[in-house]
């Protein structure tokens, strides 16, 4: 009779003796047939489509890289001049303070929008609209010109007397009119982003917190935001790659952001693809750090919704790495 400690141990009789071997196919008579081997299924069509946008990729990349007309080494000699340079970080400090004060603004705006208040959630509807309706142009334009409306700006007793007056003129200058028009704007754009994320958590999760005597704006704060961020994150990180592109239009106000700077240099050498060039290279590169750094913010806030969060460039790769020599190692034992 077995005894329980032989029931519960089946390792040390598979141990003991090879696992069965089960018997060959054979027609009848003794004499084994080898079944047929499975082949998968071949893709022509793809396999012509890869080889095509291959093909034309080449021929693209050979048309950029061997067109004297962009005069590659001129773009290496101003890639990191002083006065590119400068206007880089001109560039890069432009979209990270709009951003900041756009969302700022714009979540106040979110929640006013979301609010039983009718005059809040109007007034909050009111800004989107107006912001939201008018070219970004149009509205730089507009707060460079203020002093036309405005030429001072006064703090004192309403219908009374002004203790502090400041010429609209001497107050704000290009950057300033800059940071104040793109803020604005993205504000508006901020305040749906965040209004989209809030009404993606379930509402039970606020009666929830209700439940436990939790108030709205706490509940607000460290139960709906957290969980909203998984939606508002890819489009917040659209809008800061479009707010650094978005930048280089602040060029017609004579900010020396980065565009302006590649123009300056332009208009006295006269060497206008290469300097474009320039321009076009450090904004793919530091878009392509910014899509990295929006990668990795998302793999964070997906942790208590995913099962299994998405593995990274340098986990795929390794997972590449193990397949390939999967399979290596199995080709060289069918050889062998």
């Amino acid at each position: 009779m077995a005894s329980p400690s032989d029931v519960h141990r089946p390792s040390l009789v598979s141990a003991s003796f090879p696992p069965p071997r089960h018997p060959s196919p054979s027609d009848g008579r003794g004499h084994e047939v080898d079944l047929p081997r499975i082949v998968p299924r071949r893709h022509a069509g793809r396999r012509l489509t890869a080889a095509a946008a291959l093909l034309v990729f080449a021929m693209v990349v050979n048309s950029v890289v061997r067109n004297r007309a962009f005069q590659w080494d001129v773009v290496g000699r101003y890639f990191t001049t002083t006065a590119v340079l400068e206007g880089l970080l001109l560039t890069l400090w432009l979209t990270g303070v709009v951003m900041v004060l756009g969302f700022l603004l714009g979540t106040p705006l979110a929640v006013m929008r979301l609010s039983a208040n009718p005059v809040l959630r109007t007034l909050s509807w009111g800004y989107v609209w107006i912001f939201r309706s008018t070219p970004l142009l149009v509205q730089l334009l507009f707060w460079f010109n203020i002093g036309a409306l405005y030429p001072t700006l006064g703090l004192g007793i309403p219908f009374g007397p002004e203790f502090v007056t400041v010429k609209t003129v001497n107050l704000l200058g290009p950057t300033l009119t800059a940071v104040i028009g793109l803020t604005l704007h993205e504000a508006a754009y901020a305040a749906e982003v965040v209004r989209g994320g809030i009404l993606s958590v379930d509402a039970g999760q606020t009666e929830a917190a209700q439940a436990l005597g939790i108030g709205r704006p706490r509940a607000l704060r460290r139960i709906v935001v957290p969980q909203a961020m998984r939606a508002i994150v890819p489009t917040a990180g659209n809008m800061l790659i479009g707010t650094l592109k978005g930048t280089s239009i602040v060029s017609v106000l004579a900010v020396h952001d980065l565009l302006y700077s590649v123009q300056l240099v332009y208009n006295q050498t006269y060497q206008v693809i290469p300097l474009l060039m320039v321009a076009t290279v450090w904004y793919i590169a530091v878009t392509t750090v910014l899509g990295a750094g929006q990668f990795y913010v998302e793999r964070h806030y997906a942790r208590g919704s995913a099962r299994a969060l998405p593995p990274t460039p340098l986990q795929r790769f390794r997972i590449r790495l193990a397949d390939l020599r999967a399979r290596l190692e199995r080709a060289t034992a069918r050889r062998g």
